[in-house]
């Protein structure tokens, strides 16, 4: 993490905070389904009269089915075990989009060794994908660990590869050309709420930008309206993808984000061009 005067990192990288091996990482909370109540004993039949059908005279018990989430291909990666320098460990965390059933895409610094250099193939740490859920406490979704990384050649993205694929969720497609300056792209992540205070969300941001310059390999992009921690990138949205859609299920991956101004400070965002590696990204993920 860089000074608060100084462009922001968004993984934590240089996180100081370090555990030990021994009982180091981020619990990890389950919601129990609570029992169900019993059903009442069923009374005796008056006389000269047989008990009516339970199953011709009541609806079949519903069956609980996940809602259908907003942008299902939005991605939280999270991880426990990130070696530091010296020994032990720390947590991380990231944002992504499903691109293929078994990848995703995010920032390419997600995935890096002792000196903060991008790396790529099986990463030495456990990295956790969940896709499909708005909130942590959500039902269904899909959760596999990162099993392969390759790390674009053009800026600051990496396509990672899911250790089973997510079949019922549709990916974004890749976008084939720039946008426009003035073009108007959502935000998503699961970053954190504070400049300071790391940790990611429980629940899917997201905002509103507008392009505002583009370069070779990234482009900048300014908030619509005042930016808050919950609408903006802050730490740990990192990956978080900034696309175009029409209906908030499917969508066109246009950039993600590498990095910006201290959350929720004003200023542009610095984020990596799909349309300049989509070819690449067709490569590894086909």
């Amino acid at each position: 993490m860089r000074r608060t005067s100084e462009r922001r990192r968004l993984f934590r990288p240089g996180a100081t905070a370090v555990a030990v091996l021994a009982g180091a990482g981020v619990a990890f909370a389950h919601t129990a389904l609570a029992a169900a109540p019993a059903l009442p004993a069923l009374a005796a039949a008056p006389h000269g009269h047989s008990l009516p059908d339970p199953a011709a005279s009541e609806p079949p018990p519903a069956t609980a089915e996940a809602p259908q989430p907003v942008l299902p291909f939005n991605a939280k990666l999270t991880s426990d075990d990130i070696p530091v320098a010296g020994g032990g460990v720390r947590d991380g965390a990231c944002s992504g989009a499903l691109v293929a059933p078994q990848w995703i895409v995010t920032a390419g610094h997600c995935f890096h060794n002792l000196n903060d250099a991008r790396i790529g193939g099986r990463p030495p740490y456990t990295m956790t994908v969940t896709v499909g859920r708005l909130k942590d406490s959500d039902p269904g979704g899909h959760t596999a660990e990162v099993v392969d990384v390759r790390q674009s050649p053009l800026n600051d993205l990496a396509v990672a590869k899911l250790s089973a694929p997510v079949d019922d969720i549709t990916p974004v497609a890749l976008a084939d050309s720039r946008p426009a300056v003035g073009a108007e792209l959502q935000f998503a992540g699961w970053g954190s709420h504070s400049a300071t205070v790391l940790g990611p969300s429980d629940h899917l941001k997201r905002g509103r930008f507008k392009v505002s310059g583009i370069d070779r390999a990234t482009l900048e992009a300014l908030p619509v309206g005042t930016r808050t921690v919950d609408n903006g990138p802050c730490p740990e949205d990192s990956g978080g993808p900034f696309f175009v859609s029409a209906d908030d299920l499917t969508g066109t991956l246009v950039a993600i984000v590498n990095t910006g101004p201290p959350c929720p400070q004003p200023g542009p965002e610095t984020i990596a061009r799909v349309d300049v590696v989509a070819d690449w990204i067709r490569q590894q993920i086909g």
